[in-house]
C-alpha cells in the first residue's frame, strides 16, 4: 500500500506538515447527498451530452486519470485520496427513475462513465450501475459504457436486453499492450490480458464493443497502438478511438511522480515527448486541442492510428447512429385502455 500522498488542494486554505512519516492509505466510502444524478457535458469537443458517475474517485488508481483534480473540490487530494476516498451515490438508481418519467426527458443517450469507472471494484458490493443499467433497459434508453473492469461481464444480461431493446456500446479502455508496464499504471485495473477476454466474450455475446487507446502517453505507449488495434479487432471490436494524455491541475504532479518510481530510465523522455506534443507545455486545456497535440511527432502518432486501424480493419465511426429508443413503461392503470 502506498503512503498518503496528495498535492496541495488550490482549494484549501490550510497547509499540514506531519511530523511523523504518513500512514498507509485504507479505504474510506463516503455517500453523496446530491439531488442529481446526470452531470450535463457542457465541452463542445465530446459527442455526448450526458453523463452517469455512481461513483467519485476511482480506486484503480491510475496514475494519468484526468479525474483526479476534480476529487479536490470535495476537499479531498488528487492523489492517495482520489483512489482511497470514495464517494458513493447511493440513490442514483431512484434518481435516474425520478428523471425518467420526468416530461421533460426525451431519451438522450447517458454515458457511463464521463468521470471515474463505473466497474470499479467497490461495484461489486454495492451494484449501483447494475441498477442504474436495469433502468435504463426498463426505459428504453440508450446507453454507452467506458470501463477498464472486467466486472462489466457479470451484467451481461441487462446489457443484452438494452442491445436488443434500445442502443448499447461498451467501449474498454486499454492503453497498454504489455501487462507488466499496465500494472506500474494502472496498479489495481485488470490485465490487459483479461479485458480482451471479456472484450471477446462480449462480442460472441452479441454486444457491440469498441476499445479506447487512452491515453496516448507519448514516450510510453505509443508503440503499442497497432498491437492493441489488432487484438481488439480479433476480440470483436468494431470501433476504436484514441486521445492524448491530459494533466490538468495537479494531475501533473501526480502523473509525474508515479512516473519517476515506476520508470526512473525513462521519465526524461516522457516529459520531453510530451511538451514536444504540447508546443513546450505539459498540458493544452483548450477546446478541441485538449485531447489531440501538434507537431511531427504528434503527426507521426495520428498516422500510425490511422494506418493501423484500416489495417485491422476498422472503419471511420460516423456521428449521429445512435436511435431514439426511449419509452416509458406503461402502468397498471394505463394498460386498461
Amino acid at each position: 500500500m502506498r503512503t498518503i500522498d496528495n498535492p496541495p488542494n488550490p482549494f484549501e486554505s490550510q497547509h499540514r506538515d506531519l511530523l511523523e512519516p504518513a500512514p498507509h492509505v485504507r479505504l474510506q466510502l463516503y455517500e453523496d447527498a446530491t439531488r442529481e444524478i446526470l452531470s450535463k457535458n457542457e465541452s463542445p469537443d465530446l459527442p455526448f451530452r450526458w453523463s452517469l458517475n455512481p461513483y467519485r474517485g476511482c480506486f484503480h488508481a491510475c496514475a494519468y486519470c484526468y479525474a483526479r483534480p476534480s476529487h479536490e473540490y470535495w476537499g479531498f487530494g488528487a492523489g492517495t485520496d482520489f483512489e482511497s476516498k470514495i464517494v458513493i451515490k447511493r440513490d442514483a438508481p431512484q434518481l435516474l427513475r425520478r428523471l425518467f418519467d420526468k416530461p421533460s426527458w426525451k431519451g438522450d443517450l447517458i454515458v457511463f462513465s464521463g468521470n471515474t469507472d463505473c466497474y470499479q471494484p467497490i461495484e461489486a458490493s454495492l451494484g449501483i450501475t447494475r441498477q442504474c443499467l436495469e433502468i435504463c433497459a426498463e426505459y428504453r434508453n440508450p446507453v454507452a459504457i467506458i470501463t477498464k473492469g472486467s466486472l462489466v461481464l457479470r451484467d451481461l444480461d441487462v446489457l443484452q436486453q438494452l442491445d436488443g431493446e434500445a442502443w448499447l456500446r461498451v467501449y474498454f479502455s486499454i492503453p497498454f499492450a504489455d501487462d507488466t508496464v499496465a500494472r506500474q499504471v494502472e496498479p489495481h485495473v485488470a490485465s490487459t490480458r483479461k479485458r480482451f477476454e471479456v472484450m471477446r466474450s462480449m462480442a460472441a455475446a452479441g454486444i457491440s464493443t469498441g476499445i479506447s487507446i487512452a491515453p496516448i502517453i507519448p514516450g510510453l505507449n505509443d508503440e503499442d497502438i497497432p498491437d492493441l488495434l489488432d487484438q481488439a479487432k480479433g476480440a470483436g471490436a468494431v470501433e476504436a478511438m484514441t486521445s492524448l494524455l491530459r494533466l490538468p491541475g495537479s494531475l501533473e504532479e501526480v502523473f509525474l511522480e508515479r512516473m519517476a518510481e515506476a520508470f526512473p530510465d525513462r521519465v526524461r523522455k516522457i516529459r520531453h515527448r510530451i511538451q514536444e506534443v504540447r508546443g513546450g507545455a505539459m498540458n493544452n486545456s483548450a477546446f478541441f486541442s485538449r485531447h489531440h497535440g501538434s507537431g511531427p511527432y504528434w503527426t507521426m502518432v495520428e498516422q500510425l492510428f490511422d494506418l493501423s486501424s484500416r489495417k485491422a480493419g476498422f472503419r471511420a465511426s460516423k456521428d449521429g447512429e445512435v436511435p431514439r429508443t426511449f419509452r416509458r413503461p406503461a402502468t397498471g392503470q394505463t394498460t386498461l385502455f
